[in-house]
């Protein structure tokens, strides 16, 4: 199998073809180039690679300009330090999308997905899990409370609720603090797994559901277990998604 690398730094270019090489040692490397003209002239001249590594900002620009100037059939697995180019990359013939420093295993991820999707590529999965691994999950919320910052685990966090135009946190030892954070913004960042926007004015923890009931007009009254400020109700046009939510199919 032929690689080819582009990527302008040659610190992560070598660092790069030795991982490759640990985890295919039949590859064969064909070249690294630095530039889009490099690139360019060397897929206008020789036959594609099985599998080209690109890294996203070049010596001479974005790597995209490459795919204006030329049809490029091979498989390409983006690597960047950069992770907003996530569905501009899947709409060139991405297999996959990994952020810098690139590591071994994640690499040998992508290396496997490329090696049984040769004949078959299932993007609607791909886009799904560029887009998730794009998203920023933060793992604590530094609060103020008085004179004092305090750090708490996301896990932590029951609810994140609206009230008097302001955004709170309910923790599940019963704590109450206010955030610095839109629920707009909150639903962007936090993990789609464990919390859902319920309503306009609440995001809840899958982990602080205790009974649900129908609820007039198609909505679903929760019961939090533990004391919440505000009413938990899901919304009737979110009810449908909810349901898929609480089995696993979908997220905030």
């Amino acid at each position: 199998m032929k690689i080819l690398i582009v990527e302008d730094e040659q610190t992560a270019a070598r660092r790069l073809i030795r991982l490759v090489k640990e985890i295919l040692p039949d590859a064969e490397i064909i070249d690294n180039f630095e530039t889009i003209s490099d690139t360019v002239g060397w897929l206008m001249v020789n036959k594609q690679p099985d599998l080209i590594l690109m890294d996203i900002h070049l010596a001479d620009g974005s790597c995209f300009e490459i795919f204006k100037q030329i049809q490029v059939t091979a498989p390409v697995i983006f690597i960047t330090a950069y992770d907003q180019y996530a569905i501009q990359a899947f709409k060139v013939n991405s297999i996959d999308y990994l952020l810098k420093p690139v590591k071994k295993e994640e690499l040998a991820l992508s290396l496997v997905k490329w090696k049984n999707s040769r004949h078959e590529v299932d993007f609607t999965a791909l886009i799904a899990q560029m887009v998730q691994k794009t998203k920023e999950t933060p793992h604590r919320f530094v609060v103020k409370y008085g004179q004092y910052l305090k750090a708490i685990d996301t896990n932590e966090i029951a609810v994140f609720y609206a009230e008097d135009k302001s955004i709170y946190m309910l923790t599940f030892d019963k704590q109450t603090y206010p955030i610095d954070f839109s629920l707009e913004k909150l639903t962007e960042m936090l993990d789609s797994k464990t919390f859902f926007r319920i309503n306009r004015g609440v995001i809840i923890n899958y982990n602080a559901i205790g009974q649900m009931y129908s609820h007039f007009k198609g909505r679903i009254k929760i019961e939090t277990l533990l004391p919440c400020p505000v009413e938990t109700y899901v919304s009737a046009d979110r009810a449908q998604s909810f349901k898929q939510w609480l089995s696993g199919k979908s997220g905030i």
